[in-house]
């Protein structure tokens, strides 16, 4: 008789958690999974995806301008919000139902139910009981973090809510400088909504380049989106015309809804990590080491809720290296070195290495390749939008620490970009590479002078 119920029992249906289920699964054990909301995760459900689905969708005002510069004649345009929004769902509901019949063909048995650890091997599942196991993995993720501490905050809306307004609003204010509140900025903006993105600081996307940083805000203040630096808020006042807020540093501010995208929390909330001896780290996540095991023996996590690169691949990446490492006899970590990412923010960012800052920091003397161009698509009808490559490359060793792109496809360069960073390259032989024309990604190999600033000795 075995003496657990299963031999895997994963709290979670995210990324993360759905590809380690089902490559233990597959591997013959007997694999256990519970999901208090849709199979998917953050990602597939009030995420990426379906924010990928509204950035494609907020496109189309700038792309029907382009067309006419282009010799179209384009009638008037409208956009039904909630015919978008049935499609958007539909697809939703698409997705999750593969994440649901690949783990059911695999053997992974799904529970709907709130999980929460009884001790090391035993898992309550709020209203449906206990199961045990031998091993467990929590993959639960994220959640939007919003501030209550001042009047009017029960006004407040998050990205999640954002999924599904009911109508789209003729104004709106998003909180917060992330690639969350600029992402949306972009999307509500595009889709003819007056937007004001407000944040404390003094420049959006913290952690990224500064170059990229106020490369963004000024094409994003051509897309007519209104950025205020240096704000805060005191108080939402709810009114007859709109939710209006008090800002300490730009005044009142009054739209018709309140969007903060102030940054995201593991999910730990009612996890029974206390009970089960679970620890965690200073910032709140769970504390693993780089096998994402726990200081528990029998218990690991990955993704979002250990708060290493929250992103959807790492968390596949990592679920993978752990379902290896346990169900293969194959030890498996996951680098976290030179991880790429996107942003996307219209126009959107790819990035992959350290900013100029951090490899100065890192490494001291730096060289820099900078291009700032108008594209050729852009050029043709006269258009503003204007484009950025920048590349850091380590002084002496000429090895390429960071590559940056903001302009039409960022994305799509950056991934390729990634391996050769990622492999050590430097910048002869990223010279080496003979251009594509006529692309905009042609620019990142032929970058030949260093950039000095305006100002400074050469």
């Amino acid at each position: 008789m075995a003496k657990y119920d299963y031999d895997l029992f994963v709290i979670g249906a995210g990324s993360g958690g759905v590809r380690a289920g089902r490559l233990a699964a597959l591997s013959g054990a007997k694999v256990g999974m519970a999901e208090e909301h849709r199979v998917g995760g953050t990602c597939v459900i009030r995420g990426c995806v379906p924010k990928k689905f509204m950035v494609y969708a907020s496109e189309f005002a700038n792309q029907t301008q382009v067309a006419e510069g282009y010799g179209w004649s384009v009638g008037e345009a409208q956009f039904d919000w909630k015919r978008f929004l049935e499609a958007k769902d539909r697809e939703i509901a698409r997705l999750s139902g593969i994440y649901v019949t690949n783990l059911s063909n695999a053997g992974v048995e799904i529970v709907h139910a709130k999980a929460r650890l009884k001790d090391a091997h035993t898992i309550e599942l709020v209203g449906k009981g206990e199961v045990t196991a031998d091993k467990i993995l929590i993959a639960t993720g994220g959640r939007p973090w919003t501030p209550t501490e001042f009047a009017g905050a029960e006004h407040i809306i998050t990205s999640e809510e954002a999924f599904h307004l009911p109508e789209l609003p003729k104004r709106i204010m998003i909180a917060g400088g992330g690639y969350i509140a600029v992402e949306f900025a972009g999307i509500f903006a595009g889709l003819g909504v007056d937007t004001t993105l407000v944040y404390r600081g003094p420049n959006i996307l913290r952690g990224f380049d500064d170059d990229i940083r106020s490369h963004v805000t000024e094409e994003m203040k051509k897309r007519g989106v209104k950025i205020m630096l240096g704000c805060q808020h005191q108080s939402i006042e709810k009114t007859a015309s709109g939710l209006v807020s008090h800002m300490d540093g730009c005044g009142n501010i009054e739209t018709d809804v309140v969007m903060f995208a102030t940054g995201r929390r593991p999910y730990v909330e009612g996890l029974g990590l206390e009970t089960a001896g679970v620890a965690l780290n200073d910032a709140g996540a769970i504390a693993v080491d780089k096998f994402s095991k726990t200081n528990v023996d029998n218990i690991w996590a990955v993704g979002d809720v250990t708060d290493r690169i929250n992103l959807t691949p790492v968390a596949i990446r990592e679920g993978a290296a752990f379902a290896q490492t346990e169900f293969y006899n194959n030890p498996t970590t996951f680098d976290h070195d030179m991880v790429a990412s996107a942003v996307f923010s219209q126009p959107p960012v790819g990035s992959v290495g350290l900013s100029e800052a951090d490899a100065r920091h890192l490494h001291g003397k730096v060289d820099i390749y900078l291009s700032r161009f108008r594209p050729m698509k852009t050029t043709f009808y006269g258009g503003d939008e204007r484009c950025m490559i920048k590349l850091v490359v380590e002084a002496g060793t000429e090895k390429i620490l960071g590559c940056h792109v903001v302009g039409p496809d960022s994305p799509e360069i950056i991934q390729m970009a990634a391996i050769a960073l990622k492999m050590g390259v430097t910048k002869p032989q990223w010279d080496s590479t003979c251009a594509v024309h006529p692309t905009l990604a042609e620019e990142l190999v032929t970058m030949r002078d260093k950039y000095v600033p305006q100002g400074a000795a050469a």
